[in-house]
């Protein structure tokens, strides 16, 4: 059933042949070959001389490694992986000539083991008929990632059904990234259609744990959990939760949820759904910094009405609490639809990071359908 998922966008197929991989010349350009006889993906960044930078990955293992040196002349010279923490280790290095379509050189470790490199322009393989439009644009988007991806595969996983729809687990083993696709209770366009943007996000989630590996160099972690949290004839809902150390100063955690209109496939936005305090004559949209603030107002206001005793402003000096009548707190938020209600998420400084994600901070439907938005969405009585 995945093939069927994985479309590629009509107008894609004429568009693909053979794909050159080499970008603007103000932007990187990517390499295919080999590092002894093991072949790898190169990119390079040769548009400062003096800081040349890169990443390259072994086919066989995908993670990166970090590039960084200089080009003089035709002749660059590189540093493989970085002393990021000060410990001035020994690196190994590449030294590489410029050749008529690439770069040609060696590699040599600390210990003075040397392997012959040969690199050439990357030529993509064109998408197919079952390509992921998003995976399909990747050769003119980011051609790097795109190679790694060629090499990497959905593992199918566990089978469940969350309120009368069956989903099939899907995980990147490399990663150990994983989400769900659904596999009943949708009309065939419109369940495909909504796996494009389920499977595009896996693959994102993919790519953003290279970064963090890459980042975080040998030290970097990155762990995600993935939970439906609503499916009706028209919407999907689901929170992903993803923590991550990617070489800053502290790890950090956080929540991005996805709340599509299972009619279009197409991102829903809570104005969508919420006409934000149409009755007392606030805008009905919360893009911009004044509407979100008079939007975090009705919030408030709404949020101490239901829940008192959460909401009761701390003692003076008891920093210790969490104090959730702070519009700081909810000028940003994370937001998806439950079985009661909408929840709404507020973000707090790293200090009080164990304030986030109150169990009880949700927006009842019955008070969502006095303001509903423009969007016409059949929701729960209650």
């Amino acid at each position: 059933m995945l093939k069927g998922l994985l479309r590629l966008a009509p107008y894609a197929v004429a568009l693909f042949t053979l794909i050159s991989a080499a970008h603007a010349e103000d932007g990187p350009r990517v390499f295919t070959g080999t590092l002894g006889k093991t072949p790898i993906v190169v990119e390079l960044n040769t548009q400062q001389p003096d800081e040349v930078t890169g990443r390259y990955f072994y086919e066989k293992y995908h993670r990166d490694l970090a590039l960084s040196g200089s080009l003089q002349e035709s002749a660059l010279t590189l540093a493989e992986g970085n002393n990021r923490y000060g410990d001035d280790k020994p690196l190994p290095t590449l030294k590489l000539k410029s050749t008529a379509n690439g770069w040609q050189g060696e590699w040599q470790n600390p210990k003075g083991k040397k392997l012959l490199v040969q690199l050439v322009e990357a030529k993509l393989p064109a998408p197919t008929a079952t390509t992921l439009p998003f995976i399909a644009t990747l050769p003119k988007d980011d051609p790097y990632e795109y190679l790694r991806l060629q090499g990497l595969k959905l593992k199918p996983g566990k089978k469940e059904n969350f309120m009368g729809y069956d989903l099939q687990w899907w995980a990147e083993p490399e990663s150990k990234i994983s989400l769900f696709s659904i596999e009943s209770g949708y009309p065939k366009e419109e369940q495909q259609r909504i796996n494009e943007q389920l499977l595009e996000r896996l693959w994102k989630e993919v790519i953003s744990y290279h970064a963090c590996m890459l980042q975080g160099g040998e030290s970097a972690e990155q762990w995600q959990s993935v939970a439906p949290t609503f499916l009706s004839s028209d919407i999907v809902s689901l929170n992903i939760n993803t923590g991550y150390d990617c070489g800053g100063a502290h790890p950090d955690v956080g929540n991005s949820p996805i709340n599509l209109n299972a009619h279009t496939g197409q991102e829903l936005k809570l104005e969508d759904v919420l006409k934000v305090g149409a009755h007392e004559g606030t805008p009905t949209e919360i893009s911009n910094g004044e509407q979100r603030e008079v939007f975090v107002q009705w919030l408030i206001k709404q949020f101490t009405s239901l829940y008192p005793n959460e909401m009761k402003k701390p003692a003076a000096g008891d920093e210790d609490s969490c104090d959730y009548t702070d519009e700081n707190v909810w000028s940003a938020f994370d937001w998806y639809f439950t079985a009661k209600g909408i929840y709404l998420g507020p973000y707090f400084p790293r200090v009080q990071r164990g304030c986030d994600e109150p169990e009880w901070s949700i927006l009842p439907y019955s008070l969502i359908m006095q303001d509903p938005g423009a969007v016409k969405l059949q929701l729960p009585q209650n």
